[in-house]
């Protein structure tokens, strides 16, 4: 029966570092799982427990890309999780439709209003100052391949994923968590 499933208990594997992309601490187990036949790896990470499986280099699941931020409403980072989370299973277009999104999501938490076109919310966000000088090129180019994604027949790439994740991790880290960062001043 050759295509069984013959999974085996390793021990003393050379180390293999990986970002685990569960926790996404960086680390080495030396013991896992080898399939019988080759070429797939089970390591367990030491520091959450949990499995990642490997087919030569390919990881699954991937490290996410981006960072997390601190201070961010709940809903806007649930939804940036969750881009996040998209690309550590490869899901890119998934990935660059929920980083659109985070904007629409941005604008209402900041003041504006429900329901209108998309633009509006870039728009609004840089009307009143929440797009740092110089930063409105990029929001704009969330919108731009947000649209593509939602609006084209179109596959988005790790790469275009990574930028808009990145962009969005600057502009929450902007909005929410660089403010939270100075001291109040008494009143």
């Amino acid at each position: 029966m050759a295509n069984e499933m013959k999974w085996l208990q390793t021990g003393n594997i050379s180390r293999r570092s990986f970002i685990c992309g569960f926790c996404g601490h960086t680390v080495g187990p030396s013991t896992g799982y080898g399939h019988a036949y080759g070429g797939k790896l089970i390591l367990i990470c030491p520091h959450c427990d949990s499995p990642t499986y490997f087919v030569g280099n390919s990881q699954t699941p991937a490290p996410l890309l981006g960072n997390k931020v601190e201070d961010v409403p709940e809903g806007i980072d649930k939804l940036y999780d969750e881009a996040r989370a998209c690309t550590g299973v490869g899901a890119f277009t998934a990935a660059v439709l929920a980083c659109r999104k985070i904007l629409m999501h941005i604008g209402v938490d900041k003041g504006a209003k429900e329901g209108k076109p998309f633009i509006d919310y870039v728009e609004y966000l840089s009307d009143n100052h929440y797009v740092p000088p110089g930063g409105k090129d990029w929001v704009d180019h969330i919108r731009q391949k947000g649209n593509e994604a939602n609006h084209v027949i179109s596959i988005m790439s790790k790469e275009d994923a990574l930028d808009l994740i990145t962009f969005c991790e600057m502009l929450l880290k902007f909005i929410y968590e660089f403010p939270k960062r100075i001291p109040k001043k008494p009143t």
